[in-house]
């Protein structure tokens, strides 16, 4: 080692060797540590930090409320108030039919008849009982008449009158049952010839000429003139707004979009098994005759207020028109994502009061200025933070 590395310094012309101040040993820790801080510093800067994980973006848009009344519409389907099938009250092979699918039938016209070969033969035959047991009647009341004559005289025993009375008796039980069966025959000939007990539209046909059916059997199907209804299948939360008597608006869209009133007549006691919905049956005021059986209508039910008078007057709900892409269900019940302020998702319950062909509209659940998701409701969950986009295409949305 020489003396500079040592921190020595050999004073020049004497030979005398000194220290120099700025080498002092108790310094060299010092640049050691230093430098293990450096490292240590760039070792941390060479680290790459964690990016935060990206919020899923979601298409939703601020609530606007509807400006127009608050209504509940559902698609109906015109229909006969009454509908009865037509059928034999006896069995046989139909011989002739003489209206078709669409016809308008007058009450009491015949639309079909059957062989009546058998039952002419049965109608004969006890037609021909009947006038034995008449002649068997009239014998025994001629033998009364001459035994109760030769009793008074005391020609004949009291035994023998009674006898004849007796034989008096069975003939004419045998006379009234003969009587009867032959009515019983007579009628079975006629109900042969199928005859329209009302006036109406025949809707559908269950048998064919040359086909044997049996008694009951139904061989059309009568739609009755006169009343017509309007029949709709409400959800269950609708069902809740609906009365017997509500005045109701019925819109043709085969006629021009023409209004027709209505009223509400029957609701459902029990939803159907299938649908989990309930019939509600309305009456059609004032039909015109355009008005044809299985037309689809679009029926607007008028909302009820506390009164209990029909309107859109006395009540503060809001309706707000979303598409038919942001309405989610919990479990069986509507309900749709709202974005909170701070970008977390909050499932909320609405109430739908009408389905249109590409929206919904919905109340009780969602203020004017909320965010609701109109697109991706199944991708996303309650409490998820997501990132708000604009639709890409509004127009898609348009109603």
């Amino acid at each position: 080692m020489s003396a500079m590395s040592a921190g020595l310094a050999i004073l020049p012309g004497s030979g005398k060797v000194s220290r120099q101040r700025g080498s002092s040993p108790v310094r060299r820790p010092l640049a050691w540590s230093l430098g293990v801080v450096a490292l240590l510093a760039l070792s941390a800067c060479g680290k790459k930090e964690t990016p935060p994980a990206a919020l899923r973006p979601v298409v939703a848009m601020a609530a606007v409320a509807d400006t127009h009344s608050v209504q509940s519409s559902l698609p109906a389907t015109i229909e006969a108030r009454y509908s009865t099938p037509l059928s034999f009250r006896v069995g046989g092979k139909i011989i002739e039919r003489r209206v078709r699918l669409g016809d308008s039938v007058k009450a009491g016209e015949i639309v079909a008849k059957l062989d009546p070969a058998d039952n002419a033969k049965n109608a004969a035959s006890t037609a021909a009982q009947l006038s034995a047991a008449q002649h068997q009647l009239t014998y025994a009341e001629q033998q009364l008449t001459r035994d109760r004559a030769q009793a008074q005289e005391n020609l004949i025993a009291r035994a023998q009158l009674e006898q004849t009375e007796n034989a008096y008796a069975a003939a004419l039980a045998q006379r009234n049952q003969a009587q009867a069966q032959a009515a019983l025959s007579a009628d079975q000939l006629k109900y042969t010839t199928l005859v329209a007990d009302r006036a109406g539209v025949i809707t559908a046909e269950q048998a064919d000429t040359g086909q044997n059916v049996s008694a009951g059997q139904a061989v059309y199907n009568l739609a009755w003139s006169g009343e017509i209804d309007v029949v709709a299948d409400v959800p269950e939360t609708t069902l809740g707004s609906l009365t017997v008597g509500q005045k109701a608006s019925v819109t043709l869209a085969a006629l021009g979009g023409k209004q027709f009133a209505a009223l509400v007549r029957e609701v459902s006691p029990a939803a159907d098994p299938q649908s989990r919905t309930y019939r509600v049956r309305m009456t059609l005021e004032a039909p015109t005759p355009d008005v044809r059986l299985g037309m689809t209508a679009d029926v607007a039910f008028a909302r009820v207020s506390a009164s209990g008078a029909s309107g859109t007057s006395g009540t503060s709900t809001q309706a707000f028109t979303l598409p038919s892409t942001a309405l989610f269900h919990a479990g069986k019940l509507p309900a749709v994502w709202v974005v909170k302020a701070d970008g977390a998702l909050e499932l909320r319950r609405v109430d739908v009061s009408r389905y249109g062909e590409r929206t919904v509209t919905v109340s009780n659940g969602i203020s004017p200025g909320e965010r609701v998701v109109w697109q991706g409701v199944h991708t996303v969950s309650a409490g998820e933070k997501v990132r708000v986009v604009a639709p890409l295409h509004p127009e898609d949305f348009a109603s």
